[in-house]
């Protein structure tokens, strides 16, 4: 699984929590000051996974005023922009003169640079932080990283992407290794710095790489949402995404497989999931095929075949079997 580390406020004593929950918040992003109505019993989580530059920080805790005083912008900054994906609760920013509302589902904005203040509401928040260094997030020439507006929302396009990046992440980190933890750095890096090109209209002047990847992501987002539909084909997705067919095999050739085979396959292991779904074993098989985009049954059991040696029924089978009360 990635490195990860757990902080509870309950594993110190009650008088301390508050104290304790602002050293873990000052070594995640930067130093900051905590008040809350709360402070004579705190109560809070949070989880770092370590992404190389980059770290995500799940975490839920009780009613907070937080700031981030010139002074201590003057005592230590990182040079980092930390993103926060609202998931429960409500809180107030400001800077300056600046003031946004945040709510749940709002991705919100700070810069360790700059001095801030966030009031949460009276019921507890459910957030995912993200911390990366500025350095590593080229923004569009001319622009001014003042600009980057404080609240985005997470519901369409990059953010949503970005979003359900992190929705996925936070949820199982055993399925990746501690090695994959730079690699989705990169993958973090390259949304957020497509998100904030593309809140500064200026999305077109990212650099090559950094668009192309944001591209490929779009479009396997794309391809996951509409597995069901039977004429989803290259010439489809390349169409929904205002490119050519050769512009998006040309996507793929790093990736693990041809556009069509990414496809063939995604389709597949949704279809294998169904299939040993207990609530869905009264379900025939060429209705789970059809279901996922494979309207000849024919087809689909030879496809099924060929990708795990076995075929749709002798799969439902064992399931079956496996899950079967024993004496």
């Amino acid at each position: 699984m990635l490195n990860e580390t757990e902080f509870r406020s309950a594993d110190v004593w009650a008088a301390d929590r508050l104290a304790y929950w602002a050293e873990r918040v000052g070594q995640t992003h930067a130093p900051v000051r905590m008040t809350s109505d709360h402070v004579h019993d705190f109560r809070a989580t949070q989880r770092v996974i370590d992404l190389g530059s980059v770290s995500v920080w799940p975490a839920t805790f009780q009613q907070l005023v937080i700031q981030r005083t010139p002074r201590l912008v003057r005592r230590s900054d990182p040079e980092l922009y930390h993103l926060s994906l609202l998931l429960g609760g409500t809180g107030t920013g400001s800077w300056d003169r600046e003031e946004a509302v945040y709510r749940p589902s709002d991705l919100h904005i700070n810069d360790s640079s700059v001095p801030w203040e966030i009031r949460t509401g009276k019921d507890p928040v459910t957030a995912v932080g993200l911390e990366l260094p500025k350095a590593l997030v080229p923004l569009p020439r001319g622009a001014d990283r003042r600009s980057i507006p404080k609240r985005l929302p997470s519901g369409t396009g990059i953010g949503a992407l970005l979003a359900q990046f992190l929705s996925q992440l936070i949820a199982d980190t055993t399925c990746y290794r501690p090695s994959d933890g730079p690699r989705l750095g990169g993958v973090v890096t390259d949304l957020v710095t497509a998100l904030f090109a593309h809140a500064l209209e200026a999305e077109n002047s990212l650099p090559p790489d950094t668009h192309r990847r944001a591209l490929l992501l779009r479009i396997k987002k794309f391809v996951q949402e509409h597995l069901h539909d039977p004429q989803l084909t290259p010439a489809g997705v390349a169409a929904a995404h205002h490119i050519s067919t050769s512009h998006l095999h040309r996507l793929f050739e790093n990736e693990e497989a041809t556009v069509a085979a990414w496809i063939r396959r995604r389709r597949l292991e949704a279809a294998r999931r169904d299939l040993v779904d207990p609530a869905l074993r009264s379900c025939p098989i060429h209705a789970v095929a059809a279901r996922w985009g494979f309207p000849r049954a024919a087809d689909f059991s030879r496809a099924f075949r060929a990708a795990y040696d076995i075929t749709p029924t002798e799969y439902r089978s064992l399931a079956a079997a496996d899950t079967s009360p024993r004496c």
